[in-house]
Parts: structure tokens; C-alpha cells; sequence
């Protein structure tokens, strides 16, 4: 029988007021001057300065330099930021953009080289040996769980392709799950955000790869999402389906260890050819590919509706992933957001080699992604 290995070690404060403990935090492990990363909007809105009011006894320095897909070239700038404030440890806060460059901005601040040379797959990977700083992540948005995941992803700044950067090294000391923080997202922003927590729990689920810990974590995270999206979306104010939103995120990323599917590989593709949103991507795909995919493992998708409390077994749960997206105001296909088939030949060959698409539960050639993307246009 194969050794398989399991690690869920994240520590995480999880409530309303959460964030008011960073300070007493960081102060316990010795960190008295900690790097903000977050992305260029949230810097100009009231919840960065609120949270800073909190940050008593710390001299703090804010990286505001994240936006759009993150970038090597927004790590780098991070890293330069780091030095310049002689900061000793990180606070990531934000979204998935800015937890993403947060976790690595360490990293380059200790290490020599560009971000490219410690992504998983490069061919003379470096590898990750100094201490790196002590790093917190605080989640404003529910969608990527990028505050428990021990990955980064970052574009490559002239072609834009999504790299990976793979460690348990750069997981987050511990985590700070403040619901409260996600107030003030826009309906459009939870609506795609959500869709990318409940894409995480789904797809992991149906991954083939052997995790029984990640499949029971993935079917309540998509139970707890189900029940909130609607409401965190018309009811921004609405702690409970804020926290489920929350909750369902984080559960959807531990989940996500077990590995994605086709969805992912598309929306990988649809960020680095057309910019797009990655929950965004997530839903504009999702109902399309789970189609698909239902013939590979039909009892799986019973499950999965049983989970959302959908009735009627794994078709009419994909028609409820159809009706939800119109619930939360995301309609029409890829053509509505300026995907036109002419991008096929960039789309489809992404597609094929993304690393979410070795795991997803029925095999997809190029062919197959090519109708995809035509099918979800």
C-alpha cells in the first residue's frame, strides 16, 4: 500500500475582531516592524487605515504595489520594500493577488535571484534554505484561501503565464480571519470570489487523487458556501454568510492540495491571455466543464449535490451552479467579457498544459479544451 502524507498545520484566529489581535501577536513572536502587502485599491479605502489603528506599539510600512494578476515584477518591488524598511516580518492583506506576492516577498528579501528561479517547475529550481520572516495573512475577500495555501502564484511580467511558487515554507505563521473585513467587497467582487471558493471545494472533491481528509474538508466547505453566497452578495452587512463565505474559502484551499481540474486549467489560461479575474474565469467555466466531466464519475456529482442540498442527483446540480451564477448577477458566457474565438490558439494549448489539468476526473486533450472554451462562449 502506498505511504500517502497528510499536513493541515496552519494556525488560524477565526471571527468577527479577529484582526484586533495581529498587534499582541506579532509583539509575542518578537516582530516589531512589519511590512502591509496589499494591492493599490484596498490601500485607498477606510478597512486598510482601520486596520492600521490597531497596529499600536509597531512601526509599520505599507507595499501597496499588487494589482491586476500578480506579478514577479510586484514581488520583486515588495522585496526591495522589505529591505528599505529593515521590516522583520510580513503582513499579507488582501486578496489572493496580494497574499500571493505577500508570501514570497520574504523570500526574495532573503534570497538572491529573480521569483522565476525558485518557481516548482523551472529546470534548475533553487531552493528555498535561508529564514525566511515571520509571515501573517489576513483574507479581505473569500475566494482564493491563499492564507492557508502554501503556494504562490505569480505571472511571468512579459508573457503573463502563471507561475508557481510550491513550499510549506512559505505558509503563513498564522492566519487571521477576520469576516468584518469583508464588508465592504462590492456585489460583483463576492459574487466572483465566492464562485472561486465554491470552484476550489468542487473540484478538489472530484480530483482522483487519494485524500479522504481534503474530500470530507471539500464537501462541507461547498455545504457552508452553498447556503451563504446569495446572501453575502445582497446582504453585504450579513456576518453569518460573510463568515461561511469565509469559511468556505479557507476550506476550499486546504482542500485544494489534493489538486484542481479543467476549470482551473481554463481560468489559468483565461488570466493570462485576457486578464480576467480568476473567479470570474471560475464561473464563467464551471457549469461547462462539470457537464463534461459528469460521465467520468457520475456518483460524485450525486454527492456533490447531496452536499449543496440540491435534489435531484449530479445533473441537477450542475443546472444549480448554472442558476446560481445568475442569482449572484454573473450571466452570459466568455463572449460577454471580449473572449473571441481568435484567442483560441493562445487559450487552448495553456489549457492543455496547466498542472490543474493532469487532475481532473476524466482526461482532457487539447481537442477537448478547444470545445470547452467554445461551448462556454
Amino acid at each position: 500500500m502506498t505511504i500517502s502524507r497528510f499536513a493541515f498545520p496552519t494556525p488560524i484566529h477565526f471571527g468577527a475582531g479577529a484582526r484586533k489581535g495581529v498587534a499582541a501577536h506579532l509583539l509575542e513572536q518578537g516582530c516589531k516592524r512589519p511590512l502591509i502587502v496589499t494591492d493599490r485599491a484596498l490601500a485607498q479605502l477606510p478597512v486598510l487605515a482601520e486596520f492600521k489603528s490597531h497596529l499600536g506599539g509597531l512601526q509599520v510600512a505599507v507595499f501597496d504595489g499588487v494589482f491586476g494578476n500578480p506579478s514577479c515584477a510586484q514581488v520583486m518591488a515588495g522585496a526591495a520594500a522589505f529591505k528599505a524598511h529593515a521590516a522583520d516580518c510580513v503582513i499579507g492583506f488582501g486578496g489572493g493577488a496580494a497574499l500571493d506576492v505577500a508570501k514570497v516577498v520574504g523570500v526574495m528579501a532573503t534570497h538572491e535571484g529573480d521569483v522565476l528561479e525558485y518557481v516548482w517547475d523551472h529546470p534548475q529550481v533553487r531552493p528555498i534554505v535561508n529564514e525566511l520572516p515571520y509571515f501573517i495573512a489576513l483574507p479581505t475577500t473569500s475566494g482564493t484561501g491563499s492564507e492557508v495555501g502554501r503556494s504562490a502564484v505569480v505571472s511571468e511580467n512579459d508573457t503573463h503565464h502563471k507561475r508557481t511558487v510550491f513550499s510549506a515554507k512559505i505558509l503563513a505563521r498564522a492566519v487571521f480571519a477576520d469576516p468584518e473585513l469583508t464588508f465592504a467587497l462590492p456585489p460583483a467582487i463576492t459574487a466572483a470570489t465566492g464562485m472561486d471558493a465554491l470552484t476550489h471545494n468542487i473540484e478538489s472533491y472530484l480530483s482522483p487523487a487519494y485524500h479522504p481528509l481534503c474530500d470530507g474538508i471539500a464537501l462541507e466547505g461547498l455545504r457552508v458556501g452553498a447556503r451563504a453566497l446569495v446572501t453575502a452578495v445582497k446582504e453585504p452587512h450579513n456576518l453569518q454568510a460573510r463568515a461561511d463565505m469565509m469559511m468556505s474559502s479557507m476550506m476550499g484551499a486546504i482542500a485544494f492540495q489534493k489538486d484542481l481540474g479543467s476549470v482551473h486549467a481554463c481560468a489559468h489560461a483565461l488570466g493570462a491571455v485576457c486578464d480576467m479575474h480568476h473567479g470570474l474565469a471560475n464561473a464563467l467555466m464551471i457549469d461547462t466543464v462539470m457537464a463534461w466531466n459528469h460521465e467520468a464519475v457520475p456518483q460524485k456529482f450525486d454527492e456533490l449535490a447531496h452536499a449543496a442540498q440540491v435534489s435531484g442527483g449530479g445533473y441537477a446540480f450542475i443546472a444549480w451552479l448554472k442558476h446560481l451564477k445568475g442569482q449572484i448577477g454573473i450571466t452570459g458566457g466568455l463572449a460577454a467579457r471580449g473572449v473571441t474565438e481568435g484567442l483560441l490558439p493562445q487559450l487552448v494549448p495553456l489549457a492543455d498544459k496547466d498542472f490543474t489539468s493532469g487532475t481532473n476526473p476524466r482526461p482532457a486533450t487539447a481537442a477537448d479544451y478547444e470545445r470547452l472554451f467554445r461551448a462556454a462562449m
